[in-house]
C-alpha cells in the first residue's frame, strides 16, 4: 500500500517528526520519526526537514535525555 505525505509536524524539544500520510483507500496513517533516525528512505521533504532541525545540539540533547531515561529505569 502506498502512502502520500499529507502533514508534517514538529513535536517537542527534540524535534521529532510527526507524519500523517494518506493511504490509497483515503484513510490516514500516522507515525513518528525520532531525532537522529535514518531518514534516507523517506521522501525529500522529510529528509530536508530532518536535516534542518536535527542539529548536533538537538541530537546531543536527545541522546542525553535517552541516557537519563535508561538510568532511571535501570538503576545500578
Amino acid at each position: 500500500m502506498a502512502f502520500t505525505l499529507d502533514k508534517l509536524e514538529i513535536v517537542g524539544e527534540h524535534k521529532h517528526l510527526q507524519i500523517r500520510e494518506i493511504k490509497d483507500d483515503g484513510g490516514y496513517h500516522r507515525r513518528l520519526i525520532n531525532c537522529g533516525e535514518d531518514v534516507s528512505s523517506e521522501v525529500q521533504e522529510i529528509q530536508d526537514k530532518a536535516e534542518e532541525l536535527w542539529t548536533d545540539e538537538v541530537k546531543s540533547a536527545w541522546a542525553t535525555f535517552q541516557a537519563e531515561q535508561r538510568a532511571e529505569l535501570n538503576p545500578e
